[in-house]
């Protein structure tokens, strides 16, 4: 009987399942008649069934080579459109992460008929903790024994929030789903540290994926409410939360927050949300009457401000909510009598300018609203916090020890990189100050000032931070500012001294002929060899399993204080900056120098690997890092950093669609003599140090022409009156 059609792939995405470069797919199309023909595309980008791909695979022995999240994307791809509701496995991925340790591996080795009923045994153990699950049973036949294997193997070997993000790449992608995206996770730190202390409960009545509550619970809290849209939206920040903060109460529901609350008459310390923007059809006409608007009906082109003002009815007295917000919320005509109102009765805190790129969409310079509900007898609130994160300030110079944490956005075509450190450092450091001594509050000027009520009560209610700030640059002395410019200048032109000095040095030759090949080997061969140790973090679930005290040594869990080294360390050739999502297992891997880090997730500008230094000894590995620790006698660190983070390795080791995920097995590297390797590495530390140095020029590059521009504008410098 012929084979039936299945999902059809590229040939860069065969290369990926086999673990195999393009050239090798390449190769295989020329020289082998049985390679299945195109069933798609076109000449110059085919398509192939996935399906006759896999059996031409297996026949040589190329089916295992693709990592378990690749695999289950591959399952998925190839059965799961049979799948009555695919939706329902994500209830199964909690399921599985639940499993002992001991008995699952003896899961995927048993027969598609015993599979099937433990996986809707499985899922039934956990129906009443996730929306929409309770009661209604899975469907699961014989036919998707195939992905519930995948599942299981993924979850156990690459844990539950890797398994849990394929699913949901392939169901959005599926169903065409749009507007999904996850708030970045300093974004989601920095929005719940603006929260006063630790909330007993914090909402998100648009939790997506459970960004916000994850960084909730990150922080402690242990009563998490969320509600989504996207039934699988909802689902998945249920599975998420669960995996995560194993201990929180979790409660999510899938509903239109504004037209349906599921939580009508819950009160929480803290509401947090990142709403969706610029929606007409939020059901302005039929919630006309809404008790919820007690701050004024919003306007049709207004459903932000309905946003804020479910928030507010959600929270107790004294309770706060972090809303994340377009900037046209803050001056637009039509809610000028809402934000009045907000103002007038000191509900609105503060307004926090957010750089262009912290967050889709990325061209557009969001803004952070921190709102109070007023309790009895509180003290009247008289002004409002207004911060720009983003401002140069005219009254410091940088002074960092290293180039910023970047995270890799895309604005107007171009990448701009988000120094997350500053920012945080920047709307926490106004936002305490201000909250302690609001009355006697002095701000930096320029950055953070902070505007009385009755200031801002005018006949257009403008809330924009910029606008606000600009008035306080005139406040800097002029004596300061000068000496700012004259110490970052010196800074400047030594850093170009440098930074010429390092590009002159060559040490390289060219080859005068063909480029040089040579035999490689995979990063697992080099481990099956004890040529190298590939360590990873302990995986999600165990990490979030609650610390016990006194834990150490007898192998319990503890809490860590130690920092985390991240991809966007990596990428920004910056320290540790990262703080640990949870406790640690007593093996969990500590950084040591020698060690190579490599990036998990590809992407981000900056380079993909380096070697850690005295700087990173000690700390913990990022959930997006893979460690690779180098036996030095066989290995030189420099030489193996080198070729592991070169772009076309990465491209052959990269996996998934939406997300290019590495695989470090599947990396490759020369097999050369020591000698040999030492001189490699000899040029790839050159290589390092030019683009440290190139970092730090520009970097003081950019905060020289800040501070010069911000005081020719501000009335603190004067153009030089010489005569060229």
């Amino acid at each position: 009987m012929p084979q039936q059609p299945t999902a059809r792939v590229t040939a860069a995405e065969i290369s990926r399942i086999a673990g195999v470069t393009r050239a090798t797919v390449s190769n295989w199309r020329r020289r082998h008649d049985d390679f299945p023909a195109p069933s798609g595309g076109t000449e110059s980008s085919p398509l192939y069934d996935l399906g006759s791909v896999r059996d031409w695979l297996a026949a040589r022995g190329h089916n295992s080579a693709a990592s378990p999240t690749e695999e289950l994307r591959t399952m998925l791809r190839l059965h799961g459109r049979t799948m009555s509701d695919p939706t329902e496995l994500l209830p199964l991925v909690l399921a599985a992460a639940r499993r002992p340790t001991v008995g699952a591996d003896t899961v995927t080795t048993r027969p598609d008929a015993d599979l099937v009923p433990l996986a809707e045994s499985d899922r039934a153990s956990v129906a009443d903790a996730l929306p929409g699950v309770a009661g209604q049973p899975a469907g699961f036949t014989v036919r998707d024994a195939p992905v519930l294997r995948a599942l299981y193997t993924c979850v156990r070997e690459a844990g539950g929030q890797a398994a849990l993000s394929a699913l949901v790449e392939w169901e959005l992608e599926e169903s065409a789903a749009s507007g999904t995206y996850r708030t970045p996770e300093p974004l989601a730190d920095l929005l719940a540290e603006l929260v006063p202390d630790v909330p007993t409960g914090v909402l998100d009545p648009a939790c997506g994926s459970g960004s916000l509550l994850t960084a909730a619970a990150r922080h402690g809290t242990g009563e998490l409410y969320g509600q989504e849209l996207l039934p699988v939206q909802a689902r998945r920040t249920a599975v998420s939360l669960a995996l995560f903060a194993p201990t929180a109460e979790v409660t999510v529901r899938a509903a239109d927050s504004l037209r349906a609350d599921a939580f009508p008459d819950l009160l929480v310390d803290a509401v947090l949300s990142n709403p969706p923007y610029g929606i007409r059809d939020w059901g302005h006409d039929e919630l006309a009457y809404d008790p919820r608007w007690a701050y004024g009906v919003p306007a049709r082109a207004e459903s932000e401000l309905a946003w804020v003002q479910h928030a507010l009815a959600h929270l107790v007295p004294g309770g706060h909510a972090v809303l994340l917000l377009p900037p046209a919320t803050a001056g637009r005509a039509s809610g000028r009598r809402v934000r009045a109102e907000l103002v007038r009765s000191g509900v609105l805190r503060a307004v926090i300018a957010l750089p262009v790129g912290a967050s889709l969409p990325l061209h557009v310079g969001l803004q952070i609203w921190v709102l109070q509900r007023p309790a009895p007898g509180a003290v009247e609130h008289k002004s409002v916090l207004f911060v720009d994160t983003a401002a140069d300030s005219p009254a410091t110079t940088g002074g960092r020890g290293h180039a910023p944490s970047p995270s890799r956005t895309r604005g107007r075509g171009r990448a701009t990189a988000v120094d997350w450190a500053t920012v945080s450092s920047r709307a926490l450091t106004a936002w305490e100050a201000f909250t302690a001594a609001p009355d006697s509050f002095e701000g930096e000027p320029g950055v953070a000032h902070a505007v009385g009520v009755v200031d801002l009560l005018n006949d257009v209610v403008d809330l924009t931070p910029a606008r606000l700030l600009q008035a306080s640059r005139t406040e800097v002395d002029p004596a300061k500012l000068s000496a700012a410019v004259d110490t970052t200048r010196t800074d400047l032109v030594a850093a170009a001294r440098t930074l010429a000095r390092t590009a002159g040095h060559q040490g390289w030759n060219a080859t005068g002929g063909d480029a040089r090949e040579w035999r490689t080997a995979t990063a697992s061969d080099l481990s099956r060899g004890g040529a190298l140790t590939l360590l990873r973090p302990v995986s999600d679930s165990a990490r979030a399993q609650p610390s016990t005290a006194g834990g150490g040594s007898d192998g319990s869990r503890r809490p860590e204080t130690r920092p985390v080294l991240t991809d966007s360390d990596i990428a920004a050739g910056a320290g540790p900056t990262g703080a640990p999502a949870g406790p640690y297992d007593e093996a969990s891997p500590e950084i040591a120098v020698g060690d190579v880090l490599v990036r998990a997730i590809v992407g981000a500008d900056g380079p993909m690997a380096r070697v850690a230094d005295e700087g990173d000894a000690g700390a913990l590995p990022g959930p997006h890092v893979h460690l690779f620790r180098p036996d030095p006698v066989r290995l030189d660190s420099w030489f193996l950093a080198g070729f592991l983070g070169a772009e076309g390795n990465i491209a052959g080791a990269s996996t998934g669609s939406t997300v290019l995920s590495v695989s470090p097995g599947r990396l490759r590297v020369p097999l050369l003599p020591l000698e040999e390797q030492r001189q490699y590495g000899e040029a790839f530390r050159h290589v390092h140090a030019l683009r440290a140095e190139a970092r730090r020029a520009t970097r003081l590059a950019e905060e020289t022409a800040g501070l010069l521009t911000g005081g020719l504008t501000g009335g603190q410098l004067l153009p030089s009156r010489g005569d060229g």
